[in-house]
């Protein structure tokens, strides 16, 4: 038997997009990484995040994966100080002017691809 998904429960954050970022605000889920959403307002983003929400709950749920409880919330503060060697940096940063996006989308960008790929696989039914 399926729960019923508690989508009200889950801590989001909505950060306003730059205009390099295309404009409007982006939504996030802390307990999921890379469900995101966007939208023109940020009341629009938030009903679109909850659409992404209840998708990836639904998928999820389908796979029998494990669905995390909510957490608090207001632990991590989203950021933090990295020392990198210049090299590295210096190749971020044209990277990211190729792009046309900031240092930090960038990163954020990679880092969120990264831990896609780390994600457990799906089983198989």
């Amino acid at each position: 038997m399926k729960r019923k998904l508690p989508l009200d429960r889950y801590p989001f954050l909505v950060r306003p997009l730059s205009k390099e970022e295309g404009g409007g605000y982006l939504v996030e889920f802390p307990d999921f990484p890379g469900v995101i959403s966007d939208g023109e307002t940020p009341e629009e983003a938030i009903r679109n995040g909850q659409d992404a929400l209840a998708a990836a709950l639904l998928t999820m749920q389908e796979f029998g994966d494990p669905i995390p409880r909510p957490s608090q919330g207001t632990s991590a503060s989203g950021q933090w100080r990295q020392r990198v060697p210049r090299s590295l940096h210096a190749r971020l940063v044209s990277r990211a002017q190729q792009e046309g996006v900031s240092l930090n989308t960038l990163v954020t960008t990679l880092i969120a691809e990264g831990l896609g790929r780390r994600e457990p696989s799906r089983r198989n039914r």
